[in-house]
């Protein structure tokens, strides 16, 4: 055994690299590169690995967005118009009512002012009872042509025609009689005059009327 420490093997000459060859680069010519990152805890891997902790910052305020903020102002909006026009509604209904009472009030005081004057002579009339029966029976019978105008005035024409044919909308059949001479179904007799046409009718006519073959 030599007692001389080994000397390392020395390194043998490269050879020289063929004309035209690229030579790698020498260990010592290579550049640094940037230190390796420190690994820590949550740069483990593997099964239980944790990312990296996200930086923690102030926390933003969050508000509503524009577009909410347009929808509320616009639901706001229409439940203000729809108050208001309950409210309108509410309105011209009291008022439709005041005014048709005050109408009613009016066409009643204009009816009876109308028949003020039938009173009156109808007054007169039996003012007068123990005169002349004839001329009793012509007052009435001339208060009775008063009241039959003002109906007429109102809108109520009188209707106590006979000879015509029976109309169910005019007339109402109380009797049949059985008479040649005229045409069946006509109006012999009117038992009570009726007032009014159409829509406009206080009440037919009570008649008589000819028996149909």
């Amino acid at each position: 055994m030599s007692l001389h420490p080994q000397e390392p093997d020395r390194a043998t000459p490269a050879e020289p690299a063929p004309e035209g060859a690229v030579r790698p680069p020498r260990e010592d010519s290579r550049q640094p590169g940037p230190p390796p990152w420190p690994q820590t805890a949550n740069d483990a891997t593997g099964p239980d690995a944790v990312g990296p902790t996200p930086a923690v910052g102030p926390t933003p305020a969050v508000g509503p967005a524009p577009a909410q903020d347009e929808d509320t102002a616009a639901m706001q909006e229409l439940e203000d118009r729809w108050r208001r026009a309950l409210a309108d509604l509410d309105n011209l209904r009291k008022r439709h009512a005041r005014e048709l009472e005050r109408e009613r009030r009016v066409e009643r005081s204009r009816t009876a002012a109308a028949f003020l004057p039938v009173l009156d002579n109808l007054e007169l009339a039996l003012s007068h009872a123990d005169a002349d029966s004839d001329a009793v029976v012509e007052g009435i019978r001339a208060v009775r042509d008063q009241a039959v105008n003002v109906l007429e005035l109102l809108g109520y024409p009188r209707h106590a025609e006979t000879g015509v044919a029976f109309d169910p909308a005019r007339h109402e059949v109380v009797s049949v009689v059985d008479d040649p001479g005229v045409e069946p179904g006509t109006v012999v007799q009117v038992l009570r005059p009726g007032y009014g046409d159409g829509d406009r009718q206080l009440r037919p006519a009570t008649v008589t009327v000819a028996k149909r073959e």
